[in-house]
């Protein structure tokens, strides 16, 4: 049997895995400081492992580190501020705000997590600022991984995450869901931002792995929260989409890390269990019409995971699909995509014209998988020199080391 002191200290950690940011959103809402209500969100904990073997622990854990997280920040500013009035009157401010802690129930945690992501993700704040605050504050990740999947340094992180808080300071960002007016707009740059975290996580843009699990993990993770606290169509749509992708991780790399592509991978190495709860979550997306760009790439998703060989899968219903999806969000990207999907439908000829049009117009020119699409379809197509041609090219772009591997195989599969 645990002794009382490894009892505390294992359920302190599992409440600051689970909780900690709850308890940080709440203390920033009463704080109105990022940086202040991190520091008293670690002295909550800290006093929690130094109270609650010798008195107990209390009957709402969450509310009692709120409650002591406030009082550590007032202390703390009451020591720093015997010569400046104005941080004098911020401790007044703070006190007079008074909270009983058997008042802040759960639900009010949950909706100051909920104000905490749209607060990260306001549109006054540039899309990599946005991206790397939520990383940091939701979703807890440290300065040097998020640094990773940027590829910058820590110290450039650092700063721009510093600037960010600043510019929601100086620009008075509310600490709010946004009213029912704004939510549409406001919810689209959210779902970005953690579709963003995902991506970069389910296909890392550079690096000696396919994936990283880190940030697909807690991209997923995101959106299970605010599938909870937000039930918007696109949101399950999203959440749907995330682990629909994830589902097929398993199969993915070869045991030395080695890209596999869908059509080559073992299908019974994907999560049965994502991809139930995944086609769950689309058919309930699909209920809200019409469907927005998250609901419908979980489709696709979902078509792919119904197939049980890549011969199975329904590209007519795909291509048609992408080609409603480019009708509601424009995209080279998506184009691109409808063109694989028409080249799977049709025939090699009808994808490639489509992506011939696409880079003669400028558009994806510097993106890899444009590229290696192309050379395939040359290539099936028997124009083996202008497959060479865009191997090549592709190869020159790519940055990820197991792409960079793949797209090798490919050009000495072509010979000389």
């Amino acid at each position: 049997m645990q002794n009382s002191s490894e009892h505390i200290f294992q359920l302190v950690g599992d409440i600051y895995r689970n909780k900690s940011r709850s308890v940080f959103a709440t203390l920033i809402r009463l704080l109105k400081d990022f940086d202040l209500a991190e520091d008293a969100m670690h002295d909550a904990f800290k006093a929690a492992l130094e109270q609650w073997g010798e008195k107990g622990v209390p009957s709402n854990p969450l509310a009692w580190l709120v409650s002591t997280g406030r009082f550590k920040a007032i202390d703390r500013i009451r020591r720093e501020s015997k010569f400046d009035p104005l941080q004098k009157q911020q401790v007044g401010q703070m006190e007079a705000d008074t909270i009983d802690p058997s008042n802040v129930v759960d639900r009010a945690i949950e909706d100051d997590v909920l104000r905490l992501i749209f607060t990260c993700c306001h549109p006054a704040l540039s899309l990599d600022a946005r991206t790397a605050m939520t990383m940091r504050e939701v979703c807890n990740l440290t300065t040097e991984a998020i640094a990773n999947a940027f590829l910058i340094t820590p110290s450039t992180m650092a700063q721009r995450i510093v600037r960010a808080k600043a510019q929601i300071r100086e620009a008075k960002i509310p600490f709010e869901v946004p009213p029912e007016h704004d939510l549409p707009d406001r919810l689209g740059a959210v779902l970005q931002v953690i579709y963003l975290v995902f991506n970069e996580g389910y296909y890392a843009s550079s690096g000696e792995s396919v994936t990283r699990v880190d940030l697909s993990s807690e991209a997923i993770r995101l959106g299970r929260l605010l599938h909870i606290l937000l039930p918007d169509p696109e949101v399950t749509g999203l959440l749907g989409l995330m682990l629909l992708h994830e589902s097929r991780r398993p199969a993915r790399t070869s045991p030395t890390g080695d890209l596999i592509l869908l059509e080559d991978q073992d299908r019974s190495r994907w999560n049965r269990d994502m991809i139930d709860e995944g086609l769950t979550l689309v058919e309930r997306a699909f209920l809200s019409t019409p469907p927005g760009p998250y609901t419908l790439q979980a489709a696709i998703a979902a078509l792919h995971a119904e197939a049980t060989h890549p011969d199975a899968t329904d590209w007519r219903q795909i291509t048609g699909l992408y080609s409603l999806l480019l009708r509601i969000n424009p995209s080279p990207i998506i184009e691109l995509n409808r063109a694989i999907a028409m080249a799977m439908h049709k025939g090699p000829e009808a994808g490639l014209r489509q992506i011939d049009a696409i880079l003669e117009r400028g558009d994806l020119t510097s993106y890899h998988l444009a590229h290696s699409a192309r050379a395939e379809l040359c290539r099936k197509t028997g124009r083996t020199d202008q497959a060479r041609v865009s191997w090549e090219r592709a190869l020159a772009l790519a940055q990820q080391a197991p792409e960079r591997r793949f797209i090798e195989r490919k050009l000495s599969e072509l010979g000389t």
